[in-house]
């Protein structure tokens, strides 16, 4: 079973009261980059004193930088269809909202690319609504055939995760043999008893073919799966365990887990009122919540929306995000609309940046902004991607290859700001580098890059 209710309150209930001494004992385990259990995870979110909050903080801060460095991968959502027959209350696309209806055609899917290429994006994660009938199998599958044939210039996508509804294992290896990145899937909420009243009469309303999504996606050969849940709708404590629980359960049977965790809050959205829910968390508690997932599974990367504030997303960054969306519109055909000066989205955003303004902010705080898809194409996946970061040799891969994307943006889409302060920022970078001949290679491959060759990596 993956998750147990009756265990997980039972491991609330245990460790409601938990001790400082006990407390302390967690923090000390944490800080040693190994990962947490599920109790000493419930201690953690029993947290209550200040003091207590600040050492949390500061070692997910240390756990961030020894991993991940200062790079921050960039994407963006592309949304090509909002049918849907689900009637999910949270959601502004449920089938009960009287909104106009589009899916789009694969012209209009590549006029959206073209123009994310122009903003200097290289990954995209696909968002579609469920509908058996107009957002079939083979209609996502032309969308991304459509999107990898789609060249701008120098731009051009070259990872497409996908987020669709759960599906066959059938579905799912049509998906990998479509050569996606990660296959990504958010379970809401854990709660059963919650999930079947947010999800009423839908196809969307059956809990436990949702939460075996990821069984048939690995047995379909995909291994880099993307979880999550929207915060909001259930005890937030209950749903990190569960998240966790999840993520056990897919190490035992598969050898790998989640490759992200993603974690929304719940936004306004038509037809529905934040009121509605009992759950909302507020932003003490949310940096809390990214500070415990990033102590509990060090290696699995952190996505963080534009549903978040400039300043929410600042601090998160800090604290355990490691990708970051940027330049988002969250309707369909929304980059073209958006052009035209027309507005209308799934759920509000509190993000509006452009991405190069966002690549601004991010480089003045020394972040390293990164396009880079070269663990996927270099076949660095699953237990294999797991490997190498736990080894620690990742930095040796994936900093030469961030800066080599930054090299690109500012060179093909960046002005004259950017492209002062990225370049600095670029040999900065390499300074530090130790090994002579992957610092070597990076310098030749920006050389390389000057001179007009794109995707270039290691």
């Amino acid at each position: 079973m993956i998750i147990n209710n009756s265990d997980i309150l039972k491991i609330l209930s245990k460790t409601k009261d938990a001790t400082n001494e006990e407390i302390e004992k967690v923090l000390k385990i944490a800080d040693t980059k190994k990962g947490l259990d599920i109790e000493q995870i419930a201690i953690l979110l029993n947290i209550k004193e200040k003091n207590h909050l600040e050492k949390l903080l500061k070692i997910a801060g240390k756990i961030k930088e020894e991993i991940y460095g200062n790079r921050l991968v960039i994407f963006a959502p592309l949304y090509i269809s909002n049918y849907c027959v689900n009637n999910c209350t949270y959601c502004g696309y449920k089938k009960s909202n009287a909104i106009p209806r589009k899916k789009l055609t694969m012209n209009e899917i590549q006029k959206e690319v073209e123009l994310m290429e122009k903003a200097g994006h290289k990954r995209i994660a696909l968002e579609v609504g469920e509908d058996p009938v107009h957002c079939d199998i083979d209609y996502v599958l032309d969308a991304i055939k459509a999107i990898y044939n789609t060249k701008n210039e120098n731009g051009s996508i070259r990872r497409i995760n996908v987020n669709i509804a759960a599906t066959t294992v059938e579905n799912y290896k049509k998906l990998k043999d479509a050569n996606i990145g990660t296959y990504i899937l958010f379970q809401e909420t854990y709660h059963q008893e919650t999930y079947e009243k947010v999800h009423p009469n839908s196809l969307k309303g059956d809990y436990h073919y949702h939460l075996t999504a990821f069984d048939r996606a690995m047995e379909a050969g995909i291994d880099d799966v993307g979880a999550g849940v929207l915060f909001g709708l259930a005890n937030y404590k209950y749903e990190v365990l569960s998240l966790m629980l999840h993520n056990n359960y897919l190490e035992e049977k598969f050898g790998v887990g989640f490759h992200t965790i993603s974690v929304p809050r719940i936004k306004k959205a038509e037809g529905m009122t934040l009121d509605m829910f009992t759950h909302v968390i507020d932003d003490e508690t949310f940096i809390k919540i990214v500070a415990i997932l990033r102590v509990a599974v060090p290696y699995t990367g952190i996505i963080l929306s534009t549903r978040e504030s400039e300043n929410i997303r600042k601090h998160l960054i800090q604290y355990g995000v490691s990708q970051i969306s940027a330049g988002s519109c969250t309707d369909v055909g929304g980059y073209s609309d958006e052009e035209q000066g027309i507005t209308s989205a799934q759920f509000e955003i509190a993000d509006h940046r452009k991405p190069i303004d966002i690549l601004k902010e991010l480089i003045k705080d020394k972040h390293i902004p990164s396009y880079c898809t070269a663990c996927y194409r270099s076949g660095r996946t699953g237990d294999r991607f797991m490997r190498l970061a736990k080894s620690g040799e990742i930095h040796n891969v994936c900093t030469p290859n961030a800066l080599m994307t930054l090299m690109e943006f500012i060179t093909d889409y960046g002005d004259e700001e950017i492209y002062h302060l990225g370049y600095e920022l670029i040999m900065e970078e390499i300074s530090k580098i130790s090994n002579e001949k992957i610092k070597n290679l990076t310098l030749n491959n920006l050389k390389r890059i000057n001179n007009g060759e794109r995707d270039l990596f290691l």
